[in-house]
């Protein structure tokens, strides 16, 4: 059983879909309103990292929005995310999301195809 606030090292074997390396710019209104990197994604996950620390509960969703990098050329979107983990240090976030919803699928799934690519070429 894996409990909120660890993270094994077999994360990424068990992901059903590859996440991506991305510096996209991410807000949680109402949680963390200052400027975070949107650290990896995935249609079904995203990794957050916070230069400082954040109250996230357990299980339970938020609204991140997300500013593309900007050589994608997508224009922002909102994902609806479930808190799965959380790693904190005395002036660092580190918070792992499952995507529940996209209220604008078609820019979320165009990042996630421009990242695909991108990973493609290196």
């Amino acid at each position: 059983m894996k409990l909120f606030g660890q993270k094994t090292n077999t994360a990424q074997e068990n992901r059903k879909n590859t996440r991506y390396r991305t510096l996209a710019q991410v807000r949680i209104p109402g949680v963390l309103e200052g400027e975070s990197l949107l650290k990896d994604l995935s249609i079904t996950g995203c990794c957050v990292e916070c230069t400082v620390f954040v109250d996230i509960k357990p299980n339970v969703h938020y609204q991140l929005e997300i500013e593309p990098e900007s050589a994608a050329n997508i224009g922002n979107f909102q994902l609806v995310v479930e808190s799965k983990w959380i790693r904190s240090g005395n002036y660092s976030s580190e918070i792992g999301f499952n995507i529940v919803a996209s209220p604008k699928g078609k820019l979320f799934q165009r990042y996630v195809d421009y990242l695909e690519y991108r990973a493609s070429l290196a």
